[in-house]
């Protein structure tokens, strides 16, 4: 819920300054802040997007099952190594 209210607040900031930040080129720093400021701003709501569309939650399941494989193939290893430390 969080994240749908700082996406909105973002988006609400950025509705409400874009008309007001002048982007004409006689005006140098002030026209660089603004431009900085909106890609910030966009950035943020990119950031909710992507967790609010649950990009994150495939990645995590596909880490799972990259870390369990592994496990198993450390663990075949390990009983692999005893049987041949136990035979000698």
């Amino acid at each position: 819920m969080k994240h749908v209210l700082y996406m909105l607040t973002a988006l609400g900031m950025l509705l409400y300054a874009l008309p007001m930040i002048s982007f004409d080129s006689g005006r140098g720093w002030v026209t660089l802040f603004g431009a900085l400021w909106a890609l910030f701003a966009f950035l943020v709501v990119g950031a909710h997007l992507h967790f609010l569309l649950g990009v994150d939650a495939e990645k995590k399941k596909q880490l799972e099952r990259v870390r369990k494989a592994k496990l198993r193939e450390w663990q075949m290893k390990w009983s692999k190594e005893r049987k041949e430390s136990r035979s000698l």
